[in-house]
């Protein structure tokens, strides 16, 4: 063969096989680049779900903080309550009859006023009033009974 052939041939053979190599890498390229969007998009999913979770974690965190808050709240206002009752002392026998029987009157009337709302209201007033009544009822009733419990004398 004529030297020039071959080198021509020769080119063309490493021309053909580069061209050939070429569109391999580009196609293997293209393999490796949607096997690569695939797994970001695993991994954004991932993500987006941790932090769906991360979130709801916090509301729940959240909502028990406001529960125990005003639970806390609830319990503080009923200590100081029952430490004004106390604090108040002994005065006329008349004022100490009007204050003792003031605190059975109003929570008779709570329970009173709780009885008349579930017998005369629609159940849509019902439902919306009676939880509120209820509480304040058995409030004053637990209140009522619990501060009239006999009295420890202090060890000493």
């Amino acid at each position: 063969m004529d030297p020039i052939t071959g080198v021509a041939a020769s080119a063309a053979g490493g021309g053909l096989f580069g061209l050939i190599g070429t569109a391999l890498g580009r196609v293997a390229g293209y393999f490796e680049t949607r096997q690569r969007l695939r797994h970001e998009t695993e991994r954004w999913g991932h993500e987006t779900r941790l932090l769906e979770l991360q979130r709801e974690a916090r509301a729940e965190e959240t909502e028990a903080e406001l529960a125990l808050a005003e639970t806390s709240g609830r319990w503080a206002g009923l200590e100081a309550s029952m430490a004004a009752e106390a604090a108040i002392g002994e005065s006329y026998p008349w004022v100490n009859a009007v204050r003792g029987i003031t605190r059975p009157g109003l929570t008779l009337l709570l329970w009173v006023i709780s009885a008349m709302i579930w017998l005369g209201a629609d159940a849509a007033e019902r439902a919306a009033i009676t939880e509120t009544a209820t509480f304040a009822a058995t409030a004053a009733t637990l209140w009522w009974f619990g501060d009239r419990g006999p009295k420890r004398e202090a060890a000493g």
